[in-house]
């Protein structure tokens, strides 16, 4: 093939001051986007709800004032931990309108988790659902308790009398912003300052807080012309199968589309791969972001073709690698593409495919104009050869990447030297400028489109008093398709059954990081420091290796 010309240049304009929040509400108020649905949330148990962009500013400003009358200031952390739903943009797009740092984590982390989070980011106000918020322990809401700062919990989906707490001030949501009056005008941020802090899996045993600025929402720009579709001619509907918790989801189905005036619908409830499709018809949407195990799903679970959901015109995926086997089944079934790309929690997905050029199987695409991405010799710090193995690094005056990593200098220190961010990913480029993602060379587990860090789980695991060693690994079940489980030494003369280490897993971690298997070894394969050897870790050193999952 002969070299494709380059992506046109991009200009980038960020303002002096900029606020997500505002971006994502207030700006289509006066202009015919005001009533449009700006969301659409399906849930199996409360049904469908919707908002509009104007609903969507006049709620999210009620919310920023119930902040300020709890003394939340710019700069203070709020933990979020809601299931998909409305409240979700007005919590994480209101705590932006009063300067607050909005702290999205999942649903699926446990009570002790939470604490953590609440805990590293002193976070002073959590918003939580109702039913979560029972669903914990009187010890861990009073472990939440003792967190340096965190003094208040507002509750959504309330449907009955909420539990008194002696420490923290625990009230109603929906009540409290029944109560306001009158609201004040956003806070001014400048396009520099923090926006939104999300935590990440770590090489400490520790998730690790990535911090983002204001400007990453005008920093992902490039994704709406070369990686989505947008029409300009009608309603854009983007169905969105991922919890908003997740960075991937934040930005393609929550900022980048309200900011643009589209209107966004998720679901909440069990993952059914005919609830997708059904969904997809009943909204007409044209537009379908997953990752690679939803598209999996369709394939292996329904009959359906594109003749069912006419309406989808653009298919799009990450989180993981779209295997050549998905999309050329894809292709044959439904006649369309899935347009891949790449990301992290430090830089949001910033290489793609687009409709600008021809798909190539495997490739992640190109790196989306107006970022500077070069392949580097991470000893040299000099660009390497066509078709030779560079680390992924990026200007650090892109306009998307992240400032730092909360509270550890040191750490952003490493990888944001020399004038670029040092991703640690790498990758080559082939003779047509086309990029081939090659991954870390570190131990990160990329499970269903989770990062997951070994060391984390093996932290959790070493806590238990029948456990010597562990170590945690991705097992390939089947093409691009990891489990996470854990090899464990017991302790001498100590018995263990792995189920019981199972049942340990799912108590202490959230799902997606929980082991579906426990392997019981007698020893590690280890270099000559001691330092165990991942990539020889295997069902050949366990002596349980018939252990169901």
């Amino acid at each position: 093939m002969k070299q494709l010309a380059p992506y046109p240049q991009w200009q980038w304009n960020i303002p002096a001051f900029f606020n997500i929040g505002v971006a994502c509400s207030d700006r289509h108020l006066g202009t015919s986007k005001a009533d449009e649905i700006a969301m659409i949330v399906e849930d199996d148990t409360f049904g469908t709800s919707t908002i509009t962009f104007a609903q969507l500013a006049e709620r999210t400003d009620r919310f920023a004032e119930v902040l300020r009358t709890l003394g939340v200031t710019p700069g203070d952390r709020v933990l979020i931990r809601l299931p998909n739903s409305l409240d979700y943009p007005v919590a994480f797009l209101g705590a932006m309108k009063v300067g607050a740092i909005s702290v999205p984590t999942s649903t699926l982390l446990t009570a002790e988790e939470v604490a953590y989070l609440a805990k590293d980011s002193a976070a002073v106000v959590l918003v939580t659902d109702a039913a979560a918020w029972a669903g914990m322990s009187a010890k861990m809401q009073e472990n939440l308790a003792q967190t340096p700062y965190l003094k208040h919990v507002l509750l959504t989906q309330l449907t009955g009398e909420i539990a008194p707490s002696t420490v923290l001030n625990v009230v109603s949501l929906e009540a409290a912003l029944a109560m306001v009056k009158q609201v004040q005008p956003a806070y001014a941020t400048r396009a520099e300052d923090p926006a939104y802090l999300v935590y990440t899996s770590g090489t400490t045993g520790y998730p690790k807080g990535v911090l983002h600025a204001h400007r990453a929402l005008v920093g992902r720009q490039p994704a709406a012309q070369y990686w989505f579709n947008y029409s300009d001619t009608v309603q854009d509907r983007i169905m969105h199968s991922g919890k908003f918790n997740w960075t991937y989801v934040l930005g393609t189905g929550l900022m980048d589309p309200l900011y643009l005036g589209k209107t966004v619908i998720v679901h909440e409830g069990k993952n059914d791969a005919q609830k997708w499709l059904a969904l997809i018809a009943k909204h007409s949407a044209t537009i379908f972001i997953g990752v690679p195990t939803i598209y999996r799903q369709l394939l292996q679970k329904t009959v359906s073709t594109q003749a069912d959901i006419p309406s989808v015109r653009h298919f799009m995926s990450a989180g993981e690698h779209l295997s050549d086997e998905v999309l050329t089944q894809w292709r044959e079934r439904f006649g369309l593409d899935i347009y891949e790309a790449v990301g992290m929690s430090e830089f949001s997905y910033y290489l793609s495919q687009s409709i600008y050029r021809p798909i190539r199987a495997g490739s992640a695409g190109f790196p989306q104009p107006g970022h500077a991405i070069v392949l580097l010799n991470p000893d040299t710090r000099e660009p390497v050869a066509e078709g030779e193995e560079g680390m992924i690094c990026v200007p650090e005056n892109d306009p998307g990447l992240f400032l730092s990593y909360w509270n550890l200098p040191d750490e952003t220190a490493k990888y944001k030297h020399d004038g670029y961010f040092f991703t640690g990913d790498y990758a080559k480029y082939d003779a047509d400028g086309y990029l081939w993602f090659l991954g870390r060379k570190d131990d990160i587990i990329k499970s269903f489109g989770y990062r997951v860090s070994p060391y984390e789980i093996e932290r959790v695991y070493k806590g238990h008093p029948a456990v010597a060693d562990c170590a945690a690994v991705g097992e390939e079940i089947e093409k691009d398709k990891l489990l996470v489980v854990i090899y464990v030494i017991p302790k001498p003369d100590v018995q263990i059954a792995p189920e019981e280490l199972i049942a340990f897993g799912k108590q202490h971690l959230a799902a997606y990081k929980a082991p579906k298997t426990v392997y019981l070894a007698r020893e590690f394969p280890r270099t000559k420091n001691g330092k165990i050897l991942r990539k020889d870790v295997s069902p050949s050193i366990a002596y349980n290796k018939s252990n169901p999952r």
